[in-house]
C-alpha cells in the first residue's frame, strides 16, 4: 500500500513548495492551492502522554473532469511519524506516474481519466488511513465521479395549445454533475424576463396565459463541465380561440415523489388548465402548516422549498380550484428530506491496566436511522470472549484486557445520505504495582458436585502486594455473565468449589488482586465433575451423493454436560476405509467427503467429557444410488467384530432374542426373490424391534441393502450385544 511520512517540522511547507515548481503548470497551481493549508505535526498530548491520532481533513465527493489533475485532501494529527495511505474501493493506490501521496497526506492524481477502449476508470470510492505506533485509522468514503453528460433520455414532443392556454414542454438528460438546462425559441436564448415562462431545474419549460407569438421551434440546452447537448426541436403551435367554453380544471403536471439531503432546494411542479383559470394552492396531507420561511412560488403553482429540514419532509398536496366553486383536483407527492449521520455521544480515549476493563459509547442521529459498525485499527471488529457490542451496538465494552485489545477504535455511522466516524484509542497504563498472572492452576474431581483447584505459590517479592485471589467457574458453553466466582485469601493455594451439578465439564480462570486492581487471568482450564460419562447421542444421515454423506446430532439440553464429540466412520467391506474427527459441545453437524463411491459405511458417533468417552451410537449407510439411509432409532451400545460382505455375520446375543433374529433375516434372504424386481434394497421389519431377549434387551434395527443381478446376491445381518452400562455411569 502506498504511504507517505509526517515528521514534526515546522518548515514542512517550505520543502514542498519546492517540491511543487517542478510540476507541470496545472497540477502545480492545484497544489499551491492547498498549500497555505499544509498541516504540521507538532500536536498537543493527550491519553497516555500521546497525542491522539485525528483527522482534520477528510476526503470529500468529488466530481473530476476528464483529463485533469484532481487532489483528495487526507489531513492528520498525531505524535509522528505518521504513514498515510490510500485505498480505491478497497485496493492500494499504486503510486508512480499516474499518482502520488504529498507529503500532507493528500492524493494527487496526474490525470484523471476513463480509458476509452477498456473500462478502467479513476472513479471510484476513495479513503485514506492513518497510522501511528499507536493504531490505524480510517477515513470516511468519498465517491470521485467523472464528469459527463450523455444523449439525452427524453426531448421536447410537439404541442398545439390554444391561445390563452398552458405549454409544456420537457426534456430529460442525466449528467454528472447535474446538466444546467436552458431553452431556445428559432435557435435564440429564450428570455426569461417575460412572467409567463417559467423554467424548472430539472429541464420542465411552462407558459401561461399562452400568445399567438409564442409559436415556434423550442429545443433545449444541456450544459456541465464535461459537454453542451442540444436536444431534438419541437413546435409550439398557438391556435386561436373562439368562443371560450367552460372547462373543468385539469391538473398537467403534478408533484413527484422527491427525496434530497438537508439544505438542499426541493421544488415540487403543479401546472394546471381550465376556463376559468384554475387557482392552484398548497397544503401537506396530516394537516400541518407549511410555513412561510425559505417557501416561494415560481410561476403559477409550482412550490420552491429551500434550505430543507427533516420537518419538511411529507405529503404535499397541490389542489386546482375553480374560482367561485367548489370544484377542484388534486395530485400528491411525497417530499423525503434525509440528514447524513451526526454524533450525539462519541467514544473517549481511556488508560486503563491489563486486566481491567474500557467501554466506548457511541450515538448517532440521523435520518434515516443510522446504521453503527466498529472498527479496531481500521479493520471490521470481530466480538469475541472479552469483547462485546450491546444495546444496537453503541456500546462497545472490553474485558479483561489485555495487549491485543490496545488499539484505535473506531464508530462508523452509516445511512443512505452518508456517513460519518468517531475515534477513541484505548491505552494499557503500565502499572508494576499490579500483581501478575497466577501460574499452574489444576483440577481434580472429589465429587459429583465438588472441584478441587491448586496453583503456583507466587514469589516472596510477588506476594507482598496481593490481596487475595478470585476464582471464576461457569459451566463449559455459558456466557461469561453466568459465571460464578469465589474470593479466596492471598495466603490460600488450595481451594474447593462445591455445589457444582455432577458430570458437569466446567471452564475455570483465576485472578490475583493488589490494591489497585487486578492481574491478566491465568491459563483458562476444564475440569468434569464425577457422575459418570454422557449418554449416547441421537443422530441422523443424509447422502448428499455417492461419494459424500453428512451427519447431525442433537446437543445437549444444558451446556457443561460434556466436552465434545467424536465421529468415527469405517468401510464396511474395506475396512483400510476410516476416518475419525473431533468436535467441541457446540458443534452438531458434519460432512465427510471424499468417500468410496457406493460404498457402505459404518457411523460411529459419542460424547465424551472429562471422566471419558460415552458409549457410541452406531449407523450403516450405504451410498449407492438409491440406497437406504439409515435415520434415527433404537441405539445400539454394542462391541462389533468386521467380516466380509458375503459372509453372514451373526452377533451372538443372550438367550432366545438371538436365535429368533438370526431366523427372521434368513428367511428374508430366502425370499429375495419374490421382491428383488420390485425394489434394491431392504429395510429391517418394524415387528424386529418388538422382539426382545432373555432379559428384555432389543436388538439394534438394521438396515440392509441388495442389488438385484443373476448370481445370488450375499445377505447380511448384524445383531450385536449391548454392552452393559453400570448404574450411575449415565448422564443425559
Amino acid at each position: 500500500m502506498t504511504s507517505t511520512k509526517f515528521k514534526c517540522e515546522r518548515d514542512a511547507e517550505e520543502e514542498e513548495t519546492v517540491m511543487m515548481e517542478s510540476d507541470s503548470s496545472p497540477v502545480h497551481a492545484l497544489i499551491m492551492e492547498r498549500s497555505a493549508r499544509f498541516l504540521s505535526f507538532c500536536p498537543e498530548e493527550s491519553v497516555g502522554g500521546a497525542s491522539e491520532l485525528a483527522f482534520l481533513q477528510e476526503p470529500g465527493d468529488v466530481i473530476a473532469a476528464r483529463d485533469r489533475p484532481l487532489l483528495l485532501d487526507c489531513q492528520v494529527e498525531g505524535e509522528g511519524p505518521i504513514s498515510v495511505t490510500w485505498r480505491r474501493n478497497g485496493v492500494p493506490v499504486p503510486t508512480g506516474t499516474m499518482a502520488t501521496v504529498l507529503a500532507n497526506g493528500t492524493l494527487l492524481i496526474r490525470n484523471f481519466s476513463k480509458r476509452r477502449d477498456s473500462n478502467e476508470t479513476d472513479a471510484g470510492e476513495y479513503d485514506c488511513a492513518a497510522q501511528n505506533r499507536y493504531g490505524r485509522l480510517v477515513s470516511r468514503k468519498a465517491r470521485v465521479q467523472i464528469a459527463s453528460l450523455p444523449k439525452f433520455l427524453s426531448h421536447p414532443e410537439s404541442v398545439t395549445v390554444d391561445e390563452g392556454g398552458v405549454a409544456r414542454l420537457t426534456c430529460q438528460v442525466n449528467g454528472i454533475p447535474e446538466a444546467n438546462i436552458t431553452w431556445q425559441r428559432d435557435r435564440l436564448p429564450l428570455s426569461t424576463e417575460d412572467p409567463r415562462y417559467t423554467l424548472l431545474p430539472n429541464g420542465v419549460l411552462q407558459i401561461t396565459a399562452v400568445r399567438k407569438t409564442d409559436s415556434g421551434l423550442f429545443r433545449c440546452v444541456a450544459s456541465n463541465i464535461a459537454n453542451t447537448r442540444y436536444s431534438r426541436e419541437a413546435t409550439l403551435s398557438v391556435t386561436v380561440a373562439g368562443s371560450r367554453t367552460y372547462r373543468e380544471p385539469v391538473i398537467l403536471s403534478g408533484p413527484q415523489n422527491l427525496t434530497i439531503n438537508v439544505h438542499q432546494t426541493a421544488i415540487l411542479e403543479c401546472i394546471a388548465t381550465g376556463n376559468p383559470r384554475p387557482i392552484v394552492s398548497w397544503s401537506r396531507l396530516d394537516g400541518r402548516s407549511i410555513g412561510v420561511e425559505g417557501i416561494a412560488v415560481l410561476g403559477t403553482g409550482n412550490l420552491m422549498i429551500s434550505d430543507a429540514t427533516l420537518q419538511h419532509s411529507g405529503v404535499y398536496v397541490c389542489s386546482a380550484n375553480r374560482p367561485g366553486s367548489r370544484s377542484r383536483r388534486t395530485a400528491l407527492g411525497r417530499l423525503v428530506v434525509q440528514a447524513p449521520p451526526g454524533f450525539v455521544q462519541w467514544p473517549q480515549s481511556v488508560s486503563r491496566p491489563a486486566g481491567g476493563s474500557a467501554v466506548f459509547s457511541c450515538t448517532a442521529s440521523g435520518a434515516p436511522e443510522p446504521h453503527l459498525i466498529w472498527l479496531k485499527n481500521g479493520k471490521l471488529l470481530t466480538p469475541s470472549g472479552n469483547v462485546k457490542l450491546t444495546n444496537g451496538n453503541t456500546t462497545l465494552a472490553i474485558t479483561r484486557i489485555t495487549p491485543e485489545d490496545e488499539a484505535i477504535y473506531q464508530c462508523i455511522a452509516e445511512n443512505s445520505a452518508g456517513t460519518n466516524q468517531a475515534s477513541a484509542r484505548l491505552a494499557i497504563s503500565q502499572g508494576p504495582e499490579l500483581p501478575e498472572a497466577p501460574t499452574g492452576l489444576q483440577a481434580a474431581a472429589l465429587s459429583a458436585s465438588s472441584l478441587q483447584l491448586t496453583w503456583d505459590q507466587p514469589t516472596d517479592s510477588a506476594s507482598q502486594q496481593i490481596i487475595g485471589y478470585v476464582l471464576h467457574v461457569r459451566r463449559l458453553g455459558e456466557p461469561d455473565s453466568a459465571e460464578l466466582q469465589e474470593a479466596v485469601s492471598k495466603s490460600t493455594f488450595t481451594h474447593e468449589f462445591n455445589n457444582l451439578e455432577a458430570a458437569t465439564t466446567y471452564s475455570i480462570y483465576l485472578k490475583a488482586y493488589s490494591a489497585l486492581g487486578g492481574s491478566q487471568q491465568s491459563n483458562t482450564i476444564t475440569a468434569t465433575t464425577q457422575g459418570g460419562v454422557p449418554s449416547p447421542p441421537s443422530f441422523f444421515t443424509k447422502v448428499l451423493n455417492q461419494t459424500a454423506m453428512q451427519v447431525y446430532w442433537e446437543l445437549p439440553s444444558k451446556p457443561g454436560k460434556m466436552e465434545g464429540f467424536r465421529l468415527e466412520y469405517h468401510g464396511v467391506s474395506n475396512p483400510d476405509l476410516q476416518g475419525q474427527e473431533t468436535f467441541p459441545a457446540h458443534i452438531n453437524t458434519h460432512t465427510i467427503s471424499h468417500l468410496e463411491p457406493a460404498a457402505v459405511y459404518e457411523i460411529r458417533l459419542l460424547a465424551f467429557n472429562g471422566n471419558g468417552d460415552g458409549p457410541p451410537n452406531r449407523r450403516l449407510v450405504s451410498l449407492s444410488e438409491g440406497g437406504n439411509v439409515a435415520t434415527a432409532g433404537p441405539s445400539c451400545n454394542c462391541d462389533q467384530s468386521h467380516g466380509s460382505v458375503s459372509t453372514l455375520l451373526v452377533g451372538i446375543h443372550s438367550g432366545l432374542a438371538c436365535i429368533l433374529c438370526c431366523l427372521l433375516f434368513i428367511l428374508l434372504g430366502y425370499r429375495r426373490s419374490l421382491f428383488c424386481r420390485k425394489s434394491a434394497s431392504w429395510e429391517t421389519p418394524p415387528t424386529l424391534n418388538d422382539v426382545t431377549g432373555a432379559k428384555g434387551r432389543t436388538p439394534e434395527s438394521i438396515e440392509l441393502s441388495q442389488r438385484c443381478d443373476s448370481a445370488p446376491p450375499p445377505v447380511m445381518v448384524m445383531v450385536e450385544p449391548t454392552v452393559p452400562v453400570q448404574p450411575g455411569t449415565g448422564t443425559g
